[in-house]
C-alpha cells in the first residue's frame, strides 16, 4: 500500500509540470487571439466610408453603385463599407437605403455582400423563387412609398432550387411538402416548356425575374413612381460562378 501511495504522489507531481505548461499554452493562446482582436477592431471601425461619392438619389446613381459593388465583390476588392461605430450611430435615429432589392433565399446570394454594400444601404426582401406575397408587395410599397427608394431590383440566380423544384414538380405532377408546394404554384407561371432539362430550369429562372418585375411594374402605386423617373424597377441575376449579377431586359 505504501508502494501504490509513493507511485500515485510521484505520478501526481509528475503531472503538475505538464499540467501547468497545457495552462500557460492555453493562457499564451488566449492573449494571442485577445491582441489579434485588439488589433483588428480599429481596422474595421475606420475602413467603412462610402466608396463611390455621396449617396445614390436617384435610379440611375443606384444602378451604377449597385455595379461598383457587384465589380469589388467579383474581383476579391470589397471595401466593406458603411460598417462604422460612426455610421452605426447615424442610423439610430433612421435610414435612408438607396435600393430595394427582391431577391431568392439562397444562401449563396445574400444582396449585402454580393453588391459590398454595408448597414442602411439597402433594403432586401428574400423569398423562395423571388414569389410575390402580399407581405412582399407591402415591404416592397414601404421601401418605396415611405423611405423614397429609387431602385427595386428583382434578383434571381443561378441554379435556384425554389425554381428547379417548381419545374420538377410541374413534370411529375407530384404535390411538394407543406407551404412549399405554394411557392411551385407562385412559379408555375413563368416555366418556359419550350425547353427541357436543365435548359427549362435556366430558362425559367429568368422568366420568373421577369414575371415578379412586371407584376411590381403594374402596381399603380410603382407604376406613377417609375412614369414621373422616381423609380426603376429591374430584373437582374447573379451567376454563382462568376459572382458577377447582369441586368435582364
Amino acid at each position: 500500500m505504501a508502494s501504490d501511495s509513493n507511485s500515485r504522489t510521484a505520478r501526481a507531481v509528475s503531472a503538475r509540470p505538464a499540467r501547468r505548461t497545457l495552462l500557460r499554452t492555453a493562457l499564451t493562446g488566449a492573449a494571442a487571439v485577445g491582441a489579434g482582436l485588439a488589433v483588428a477592431a480599429p481596422a474595421a471601425a475606420t475602413a467603412s466610408t462610402r466608396p463611390v461619392g455621396p449617396r445614390p438619389t436617384t435610379p440611375g446613381q443606384a444602378l451604377t453603385a449597385l455595379a461598383s459593388g457587384n465589380r469589388r465583390w467579383r474581383t476579391f476588392r470589397q471595401q466593406h463599407p458603411d460598417e462604422s461605430h460612426t455610421v452605426r450611430q447615424e442610423l439610430v435615429s433612421g435610414q435612408h437605403p438607396f435600393a430595394l432589392v427582391l431577391g431568392c433565399i439562397d444562401s449563396r446570394v445574400p444582396p449585402e455582400l454580393v453588391f459590398d454594400q454595408g448597414l442602411g444601404d439597402l433594403m432586401t426582401v428574400r423569398s423562395g423563387g423571388e414569389v410575390l406575397d402580399e407581405a412582399v408587395l407591402g415591404s416592397v410599397a414601404y421601401g418605396v412609398l415611405e423611405l423614397g427608394i429609387p431602385l427595386v431590383m428583382v434578383l434571381g440566380h443561378q441554379s435556384c432550387g425554389a425554381v428547379r423544384a417548381a419545374v420538377e414538380a410541374d413534370q411529375s405532377g407530384e404535390q411538394l411538402p407543406a407551404h412549399i408546394q405554394y411557392l411551385a404554384d407562385q412559379i408555375k407561371p413563368a416555366i418556359d416548356h419550350t425547353k427541357e432539362g436543365d435548359a427549362r430550369v435556366d430558362a425559367t429562372i429568368d422568366a420568373q425575374v421577369r414575371l415578379v418585375r412586371a407584376r411590381l411594374a403594374a402596381e399603380p402605386d410603382l407604376a406613377e413612381k417609375v412614369t414621373s423617373g422616381a423609380l426603376a424597377i429591374v430584373g437582374a441575376r447573379y451567376e454563382l460562378g462568376s459572382y458577377r449579377v447582369h441586368q435582364l431586359v
